[in-house]
């Protein structure tokens, strides 16, 4: 390490013991971060991005329990006949009995001296530092949220690139509780096949969507929030006529939910990153939930001059959440087959 960046690099790390109200030799042993510094992270995070801002990032003190019912459930309008009978009242809120558990996350990152070296000739040093590790962050979220089906003991990113093995995200989650909502497979097993060829399940798109939305709650068949999140293999130029094209990034990641002009099914179509290529979920994004547990969030930053480099371990109790199952409705296992 440079000795311009030593002094700028030490400040860091005396911000973050000030920050977390711990004192500055022990951010290199692990400490609790603080639950107010916790939440300006997270709330960083729905910032960065546009489909993290769209959905819930919510806090929850246990780390398992009962769903926060977050969205709404079925009607409330009825009639009573009290001559006969109390009026009787109904929750609202999501009545999913399901619960939540979180799972502990690690997110354990290094940046080279040399780039720290580089960084050190910013005024915004410790900002882009902070930044390099929370945009990792709220990558993986993403990642995790729409391709997560396991939680290993011991993660393998080389077999499971996509993070398979880290959590269970919530197309997993609809799998497990909800399998009645997915489809999965037509007339040939294990395929849902979609196009103009002889023998195939839909004639197109529009079709599929048509027919997945049965499989909501008949309450929320439509719903106005409803969208259409399409796999990138699935996506064409007549869909996507860039809504948000004119929305310049503030922060890094950007505006990263692309939204159609044009509709799948009567449905807003949406392209989400790390969506897997060959499924579409109708659901409505505020229907995504991630816990993460309050004061569950540990972290430790050392120098590890073997590898000339700063290594970061930070660590964070999450749970991926479908607030109402029947809200939510997948098709998977796609093949286009033209004629």
């Amino acid at each position: 390490m440079h000795q311009l960046t030593r002094p700028l690099f030490s400040a860091y790390l005396a911000r973050l013991a000030q920050l977390n109200g711990v004192h500055a030799d022990d951010v290199t042993k692990t400490f609790t971060v603080a639950p107010s510094v916790q939440q300006k992270l997270e709330t960083k995070m729905q910032e960065s991005s546009d489909f993290l801002g769209r959905i819930n990032m919510v806090g929850v003190t246990e780390q398992q329990g009962a769903k926060l019912g977050l969205g709404l459930s079925g009607p409330a309008a009825s009639r009573t006949d009290t001559s006969q009978a109390d009026r009787q009242t109904r929750d609202i809120t999501t009545l999913d009995q399901r619960g939540y558990i979180c799972t502990k996350t690690d997110s354990d990152t290094h940046i080279g001296y040399a780039k720290l070296d580089a960084w050190a000739k910013f005024p915004d040093f410790q900002t882009r530092v902070a930044n390099a590790i929370l945009q990792r962050q709220a990558l993986d979220i993403m990642c995790i949220g729409f391709n997560g089906t396991s939680i290993a003991a011991n993660t393998n990113l080389a077999q499971n690139p996509l993070l398979q093995d880290v959590n269970k995200g919530w197309l997993q989650h609809l799998r497990e509780d909800a399998p009645e909502n997915v489809m999965a497979s037509g007339s040939t097993p294990g395929k849902v096949k979609i196009g103009s060829a002889a023998g195939t399940d839909y004639k197109n798109l529009d079709a599929a969507v048509y027919d997945a939305i049965t499989l909501l709650d008949p309450w929320f068949q439509q719903d106005p929030g409803l969208v259409a999140i399409l796999g990138r293999k699935l996506l064409h130029d007549k869909y996507f006529p860039l809504v948000n094209t004119n929305n310049a990034p503030t922060e890094t990641l950007a505006a990263d939910v692309v939204i159609s002009q044009k509709r799948v099914g009567g449905l807003q179509a949406a392209s989400v990153p790390y969506f897997p290529d060959n499924a579409i979920l109708i659901t409505t994004f505020d229907n995504l939930s991630r816990y993460y547990q309050t004061g569950g969030r540990r972290r430790m930053v050392i120098e590890n001059p073997k590898r000339d480099r700063i290594e970061n371990f930070e660590s964070s109790n999450d749970a991926y959440v479908i607030e109402d199952n029947g809200r939510a409705a997948l098709i998977e296992k796609i093949e286009i087959a033209n004629a």
